[in-house]
C-alpha cells in the first residue's frame, strides 16, 4: 500500500508571494492523481516539495503514514520524472538505469535483472549499450521514466514529462505511461497543463489556480460539471458569457435563455457541444467563420453587442459567413461570485 497525504502544505518564496496556499491532497493507493493549471498555480512546486527538492514553510507531507516533510530526495520513497529527462549523457542507457541501485549496494546479478525488466517494461529492451545521445525524444523519456521505476518507489512523481515532445509522440507516450502504471498498480502524482493529458490519464484531476485548489473531480465530472468559472474556462471549450438576469430570464445582447435564479448579474457557461443551431427570420447571433475538421465543424459566432461565442456543428458545409442564426443551449451552467449556481 502506498498513500500519499499532504495536509496544509505553504510555499512561500522570497518577496512575501505564496507559490502554494495552504494545499491539502489524499492520493490513494494505486491512484493516478494529476494536478492541472496554468504557468504559475503552484503545481510543479507542489510536486517537487513531495519529491523532496523544495521545503514547505509549513504543513505535513506524509507516505504511508511516514513523515516526509524535510527529508531530503534520496531518502524519500519517491521517483520523479522531469520535463528535462535529466540523463548522464557520459552514461549508456544500462549505466543510467543502474547508478542507482549500485549506490544501495545491490548485486551486480540483481542490478542486470532489474535493468532488464524494467527497459522491457518501457519498450526498450536491448537498448541497454546505447548512449543516451543516440535516442530519440521519446526514447529519452522512457529512459528517464524507467530510471525512477527501476528504483521501485512508492509513489512515482511526474513533471510535465511529455512537454517537449511532438503531439504524435505525447498521445502515444501518455498511454504507453498510463499502461504502465495501471499494471505496476504504483501511486502516481502528475504535473501538466495539458488538459487532453489530464483528461486522458488521470484517476482524479486537481485543478489549480494561484497555488490554491479549484476543483478536485473524476475527469469528466470537471469537464461536465465545472465549479467555478476558471474551473470551466479552463478545461475544454467554453463559452463564458457575462449577462443579467431579470424575471428568470438570462439576457445578452439578443440572446435569451430561462434562467430560473435570482435577479441580478450572472455569467453562463455553455459548451461548443452543447450550443445547437438553426435558421430564423429574427436571428439572433451571425456566423463570423466556419472552421472545417473533418469529423465535425467549429463556427465563430458574433452577438449584436460583438460577444463571440462558439457551436459545434456536424456538417459546416451548410453553414456560411454572415449567415443569420437562432442559438439553443441544450445544456449550460451559470456561475455568480465565482461560484456554480444553477446547472441545466
Amino acid at each position: 500500500m502506498s498513500v500519499l497525504h499532504i495536509a496544509d502544505v505553504t510555499k512561500t518564496f522570497s518577496g512575501g508571494t505564496n507559490a502554494v496556499d495552504s494545499f491539502s491532497l489524499d492520493v490513494a493507493d494505486g491512484e493516478l492523481v494529476c494536478l492541472l493549471g496554468p504557468s504559475g498555480s503552484g503545481k510543479s512546486t507542489l510536486l517537487r516539495m513531495v519529491g523532496g527538492f523544495e521545503q514547505p514553510n509549513s504543513g505535513r507531507i506524509t507516505i504511508d503514514g511516514e513523515e516526509v516533510t524535510h527529508l531530503p530526495p534520496e531518502r524519500r520513497p519517491t521517483g520523479m520524472v522531469f520535463q528535462s529527462h535529466a540523463l548522464w549523457t557520459h552514461m549508456n542507457v544500462f549505466k543510467n538505469l543502474a547508478f542507482g541501485l549500485k549506490l544501495r549496494r545491490m548485486p551486480a546479478a540483481q542490478i542486470r535483472e532489474k535493468v532488464e525488466a524494467v527497459l522491457e517494461l518501457v519498450g526498450l529492451a536491448g537498448y541497454g549499450d546505447r548512449m543516451t545521445t543516440q535516442l530519440s525524444g521519446g526514447q529519452q523519456q522512457r529512459v528517464a521514466l524507467a530510471r525512477s521505476l527501476v528504483l521501485e518507489p512508492k509513489i512515482l512523481l511526474l513533471d510535465e514529462p511529455f512537454a517537449s515532445l511532438d503531439q504524435h509522440l505525447r498521445e502515444r507516450l501518455r498511454e504507453e505511461v498510463r499502461d504502465i502504471q495501471q499494471r505496476l498498480k504504483i501511486t502516481t502524482l502528475f504535473v501538466t497543463h495539458g488538459q487532453d493529458e489530464a483528461l486522458s490519464m488521470a484517476d482524479r484531476i486537481v485543478v489549480m489556480a494561484n497555488g490554491k485548489t479549484e476543483q478536485i473531480d473524476r475527469p469528466d465530472v470537471v469537464y461536465r460539471d465545472p465549479k467555478t468559472p476558471f474551473v470551466a474556462g479552463f478545461i475544454g471549450t467554453m463559452n463564458l458569457i457575462e449577462g443579467e438576469v431579470s424575471n428568470g430570464i438570462f439576457v445578452r445582447s439578443a440572446l435569451t435563455v430561462p434562467l430560473p435564479i435570482a435577479d441580478g448579474p450572472a455569467t453562463l457557461a455553455i459548451r461548443p457541444e452543447a450550443l445547437d443551431l438553426s435558421a430564423s427570420d429574427i436571428p439572433k447571433a451571425s456566423v463570423h467563420r466556419v472552421t472545417d475538421y473533418g469529423s465535425h465543424g467549429l463556427v465563430d459566432l458574433d452577438l449584436a453587442d460583438g460577444t463571440r461565442v462558439k457551436s459545434m456543428v456536424a456538417h459546416p458545409d451548410m453553414l456560411r459567413a454572415g449567415q443569420g442564426v437562432d442559438l439553443l443551449p441544450r445544456a449550460f451552467a451559470a456561475y455568480r461570485n465565482n461560484q456554480q449556481i444553477y446547472r441545466s
